[in-house]
């Protein structure tokens, strides 16, 4: 049976067709899939989109020069942004999904491809973050309430399953990408521009084959695709009007608001890991940029098909809560695992367990959707889109005083963040100067008295201060004696030199074995004397650093070397070097702390799941199914249809 609804226009064509979206009758299966096809697929882009900067995240706070906590502040800043977004796209209910979703996604895809790689500075980039962020919010709502219109309650956590396919494969693909193409692509900004270009292309197909159905049709409780002749017969008749007043006094209450909170805090994991994974693991393990990303890759992998599998199980057995609870228990497990992996684990163990943990977090999310959308219609289905809102407003909030407080519990991400990168590559520039500094302080102090110039005058005069220093007892002499020692010096051979000239000179070096042996050395080397006293002048510049000086003399090389080290080089290190030590120290640690905050969010949502709608035993939902269809039956045969 097909029925045109009282009141919905058709699914215009041509111009008409790219704003005018509403279709007048349940779609059958096949063009159903293809719409929800394209919702995932717009999903998956527009969160390729958002968690590109989690990839390249130390490279973009390089660029631009800014802390860890600025660019923490930044994403905090979008989500908070993004949960105004969401309550705005509560207005979907009146004004549709469909047309949010496709232009919505031409705004992202030019912000990422023109915008963002163009940023001049840090503001300009976080306006620009800032706005996809707001545009995200709206998404985050219109896409799920359009998964809910095209699909029925027995078919719901499969569908929802793949709409959740978005965050998860959006993360997937920026992990993909990154991580093949930044070898060669080293630029933050080329990862930007090959997410714009693909964001357009499916925005393309979002405005052109996306469509919605009308609000007579999306309005009503739809639980199988056997409701669909009774749906539309309603359709006729249907005052939706009626049904969307005062909205929010509908959908504030208590089960709505505290599911969402509840799956807000169970995500901080998740939302930690799409920003944070590759600070994590580059600062802490020491990954390359591009292997951290490969880790996610296992995490976001695992997470996706999961989503899918457990989505498909509990449409088949009909429940949700013992999913939720199954998935709480073992993401608190695996979490706990998690943040007692420390120094020396290997790639392959965090592979395994965060994949293991995505899929626990799967097991959860997905049946938590289809509850949550199945709550929303217990208490109006015409407002779907006003309690995702609410939902889309909360979990970014949370999110937003999340990261808020992250900076203030792992408050060592600052230095290591913002310094750690140049310390520990000038750290390995120099390491073999740095390591003789650290081993040889004494002989480092005693050169820092000594002036450059010094040096230098030390080092062109090194044979000449070596021969002062071996022949100072001559010196002495020579230098007591002026007058006596320039008649000798008149002689130039020694046997015509006066004995009583001779026996003055002993008497003036001391007088007898001891003056004649110095007058024998001053005879023997007068050529290393003269050489000595021609450089008199340059040698009392030395003579105040002597003391130094010869703690310097063995160690001339490594002096050398070190002198070489740009002076800019080493007052970065000292500036930051030992900050950045203690907070490597400190980073483990305070981790740990946060992800205990995480694990903290998954146990309270285990009791919070009491709260939302939907059976535990299967047998009862059947027998809720069976009810149902009997019902169906009789107002279609009251209907005369």
């Amino acid at each position: 049976m097909t029925a045109t609804a009282q009141g919905a226009a058709p699914a215009a064509g041509g111009i008409n067709g790219l704003w005018q979206r509403q279709l007048d009758h349940y779609p059958d299966t096949r063009p159903r899939m293809t719409y929800l096809a394209i919702v995932v697929l717009a999903t998956i882009a527009l969160y390729y989109a958002f968690y590109i900067p989690g990839a390249v995240s130390p490279s973009i706070i390089a660029h631009f020069g800014m802390t860890f906590s600025t660019y923490v502040y930044i994403i905090v800043i979008a989500n908070a942004v993004g949960a105004f977004g969401s309550l705005a796209a509560g207005l979907a209910d009146r004004w549709g999904r469909a047309n949010l979703v496709a232009y919505g996604l031409v705004i992202v895809g030019l912000l990422v491809l023109f915008g963002v790689p163009n940023a001049p500075n840090t503001f300009t980039y976080g306006l620009l973050f800032a706005i996809i962020g707001a545009v995200e919010g709206v998404i985050l709502v219109a896409t799920p309430a359009l998964v809910r219109d095209f699909s029925p309650q027995l078919g719901r956590a499969s569908a929802m399953g793949f709409w959740t396919l978005g965050p998860v494969l959006g993360s997937l693909v920026v992990a993909v990408v990154s991580s093949n193409t930044l070898s060669h692509l080293p630029a933050w900004q080329d990862q930007f521009i090959i997410a714009g270009i693909v964001i357009l292309v499916v925005a393309a197909i979002a405005v052109i084959g996306l469509r919605e159905l009308s609000p007579q049709l999306r309005d009503q409780l739809m639980v199988s695709m056997r409701d669909r002749a009774l749906i539309e017969a309603r359709a006729r008749g249907l005052d939706v009007k009626t049904l969307t007043e005062h909205p929010w006094r509908q959908m504030l209450r208590l089960d709505i608001i505290g599911s969402a909170f509840a799956i807000s805090v169970f995500l901080l994991f998740y939302y930690t890991a799409v920003g944070f994974f590759t600070i994590y693991f580059t600062s802490l393990f020491n990954f390359t940029l591009s292997t951290a990303n490969s880790i996610g890759n296992w995490f976001w992998a695992f997470d996706a098909a999961a989503l899918i599998i457990i989505g498909i199980i509990s449409d088949r057995v009909g429940v949700r809560k013992p999913f939720m609870v199954l998935g709480a228990v073992g993401a608190i497990v695996m979490t706990i695992i998690f943040l007692n992996l420390g120094h020396g684990t290997t790639y392959a163990t965090f592979a395994l367990v965060i994949s293991i943990l995505a899929v626990f977090l799967a097991i959860a999310y997905a049946p938590w959707m289809a509850s949550y959308t199945e709550t929303i219609e217990k208490h109006n289905p015409a407002l779907t889109a006003t309690g995702l809102a609410v939902w889309g407003w909360i979990i970014r909030a949370v999110i937003a005083i999340s990261l808020l407080v992250l900076p203030v519990v792992v408050s060592s991400m600052t230095p290591l963040v913002t310094y750690g990168s140049q310390v520990a590559t000038l750290s390995a520039k120099y390491s073999s100067q740095l390591a003789f500094a650290a081993s040889h302080p004494t002989v480092v102090a005693a050169a820092q008295k000594v002036p450059p110039p010094v040096v230098a005058t030390a080092q062109a005069n090194a044979t000449q201060l070596a021969n002062a220093q071996k022949l100072a007892p001559e010196l002495a002499v020579i230098q007591a004696n002026p007058v006596l020692f320039a008649r000798l010096a008149t002689y130039t051979n020694p046997a015509t030199i006066p004995p009583a000239l001779v026996a003055q000179a002993i008497r003036a070096a001391g007088g007898g074995a001891k003056g004649l042996q110095i007058l024998t050395t001053i005879s023997a080397n007068q050529a290393a004397i003269a050489g000595v006293i021609a450089a008199a002048p340059a040698l009392k510049t030395v003579a105040p650093y002597a003391a130094e000086l010869t703690i310097m003399a063995p160690f001339g090389p490594q002096l050398t070397a070190l002198s070489k080290v740009p002076p800019s080089d080493l007052a970065y290190l000292k500036a930051h070097g030992a900050d950045v030590v203690s907070a490597a120290a400190a980073a483990p640690g305070q981790w740990k702390n946060w992800w205990w905050v995480c694990v903290g969010g998954q146990v309270i949502f285990i009791p919070l799941i009491l709260l939302m709608a939907g059976r535990w035993s299967p047998r009862r939902a059947r027998e809720d199914t069976a009810e149902h269809e009997r019902l169906v039956q009789d107002e279609m045969t009251k209907l005369g249809a």
